[in-house]
């Protein structure tokens, strides 16, 4: 017998289930009347008949068979290597009258291929999206359907219909929320009535990537003009994105492509590039910024303008002369601009600009600027150019910077300020006649009547020498603390003559300013009288 024939095949079956009756009363029967086995099984069928003096009992079927037993009035034949549905039957010939019995017998077998057809690389949010199952093969087709699935949530149930393969579709709008989901295609084939199972099978998942892409063009911020040799940044951004991390951003001028540096928010986006303006880019170049999400692309293009505008130039024939030399100053400036040199009593725009002057004491650090100026893309720049002229004199003296007559107070902090001028800058002493004594120019410290005289204060230098005379007197009272003293015993003494003690007061502070106008007066002729 074969082991895996089909369990419920019985060796003697029950004629009055099975008996299909003919003319003269003989019956033909079949064991089992219906059976399902997988595809490639065996089953054991029996035939019989309940005609005694039968001439012939057999089973007719394409398939191949094998008697495996038989009896008085039946017979029984293993069916092997089963691949599809079939309809054997058993006869029987008796009295020369032929009787049948057929059977169903159906086979089962999995689904050879389920698949989801792939999902576009990008869904846009907003559209329809045509899910579609392909199931290849698979029986009993009654008992085999097809579903469509959104993660665990179900989408569609459909019977599998059509051969070879069996096609389902189910449609979906694309939402925001539905980024990142896996889709599938399950099949159920039933055979529990049968008593054999539910068995499933499942297409690999493939994951939906949806996206949203504005209408609108990103936004470009560029410098509408670029100096050759210098870096300038540009920055492109766009809001709405969805999901704004997988968009790209490609910045270019002209072919030069750029490496932008991208930073990432929720919905939106902004990458900021440096470009370098090189001189063969001199012109009008086009800067392009394009936004990229999914399978759509937004882009936006400027001009820009490049251009090249060296600083001018300035010269002047010497830069260090002596006093009284005639110097030429010359501001050029190179193609396209035009220049104006500051202080030249013209300073009309001129590709070229010149000047002369015969150099002074008070052109000593004079500082020359030329002043050039370009048009460019409907821009006006300048650029400027700077240089000092030095002249060399003598050390000069004068009573703004040293003044000749000083009259100082006793007792007050006070800096003793005396300067010359010249270049190179001259070297500065004040000696008081008759001791020597050095004035101390420049230092804070509280005048002493010991610094009271005449000084010759001389400025040295390699151009020359120059002198002049400062008279110095310190103003002092000897009798202060006296007089104080007796006035303050004069108002304690007679308190009833408070009158008397406001004269005393005031004449004292007449005398003080008489003495001190005194002072200054005999400086003032010691001064103007020639040594």
């Amino acid at each position: 017998m074969c082991g895996q024939c089909a369990h419920f095949a019985s060796v003697v079956p029950d004629p009055a289930q099975l008996a299909v009756m003919w003319p003269g009363g003989a019956q033909t029967s079949v064991h089992p009347k219906e059976v399902i086995i997988p595809r490639g099984g065996s089953v054991l069928v029996n035939c019989s008949t309940s005609c005694d003096q039968y001439t012939l009992l057999g089973l007719e079927t394409h398939l191949d068979k094998k008697e495996v037993a038989n009896g008085s009035n039946w017979q029984m034949y293993e069916l092997s290597s089963v691949q599809g549905d079939t309809i054997p039957y058993c006869y029987s010939v008796c009295h020369n009258k032929q009787s049948e019995a057929t059977m169903s017998l159906t086979v089962y077998w999995f689904p050879e291929r389920v698949e989801l057809e792939p999902l576009p690389q990008w869904q846009p949010v907003g559209e329809n999206l045509t899910l579609r199952c392909q199931v290849e093969g698979g029986a009993p087709r009654t008992k085999l359907s097809v579903m469509l699935l959104q993660g665990e949530k179900l989408l569609s149930r459909q019977p599998a219909e059509g051969t070879p393969v069996a096609e389902v579709t189910a449609t979906v709008l694309a939402r925001r929320d539905d980024h990142g989901t896996n889709f599938s295609c399950h099949t159920e084939l039933d055979l529990r009535p049968q008593g054999l199972g539910l068995f499933q099978n499942s297409s690999v998942p493939r994951q939906l990537r949806t996206f949203v892409l504005p209408e609108v063009r990103p936004h470009l911020v560029t410098p509408g003009i670029m100096e050759v040799g210098t870096q300038r940044s540009v920055t492109c951004s766009l809001d709405g994105l969805f999901p704004a991390s997988e968009a790209q951003v490609h910045l270019a001028l002209e072919d030069q492509r750029l490496e932008p540096r991208i930073k990432y928010s929720k919905d939106s986006l902004s990458a900021t590039a440096l470009v370098e303006m090189a001189p063969r880019d001199e012109g009008v170049q086009q800067l392009t910024c394009a936004v990229t999400l999914g399978n759509q692309s937004q882009r936006t293009r400027e001009n820009v303008t490049i251009y090249s505008f060296p600083a001018p130039n300035l010269t002047l024939s010497e830069s260090e002369v002596p006093e009284g030399t005639v110097v030429s100053v010359e501001c050029k400036a190179h193609a396209g601009a035009v220049v104006t040199l500051i202080g030249d009593p013209a300073e009309s725009p001129f590709p070229n600009a010149q000047t002369m002057l015969n150099a002074t004491a008070e052109d000593n650090g004079r500082g020359f600027v030329c002043s050039a100026a370009l048009e460019v893309a409907g821009h006006v720049l300048h650029k400027n150019k700077t240089q000092k002229l030095f002249v060399l004199y003598g050390p000069r003296l004068d009573k703004e910077n040293c003044p000749g007559n000083w009259t100082l107070e006793e007792g007050i902090s006070q800096t003793l300020r005396c300067q010359a001028s010249g270049n190179p800058v001259p070297k500065l002493d004040c000696h008081r006649k008759g001791d020597g004594a050095l004035l101390p120019i420049g230092e804070l410290r509280p005048v002493t009547r010991g610094i009271s005289g005449t000084y010759v204060c001389q400025a040295t230098s390699r151009r020359g020498v120059a002198t002049r005379e400062v008279v110095v007197n310190v103003i002092y009272q000897q009798s202060n603390l006296v007089t104080i003293i007796a006035v303050t015993a004069l108002i304690l003494g007679i308190a009833a003559t408070g009158g008397t003690a406001a004269y005393l007061y005031n004449r004292q502070r007449k005398i003080r300013k008489y003495r001190l106008q005194k002072a200054q007066e005999a400086a003032a002729m010691r001064l103007n009288t020639p040594p």
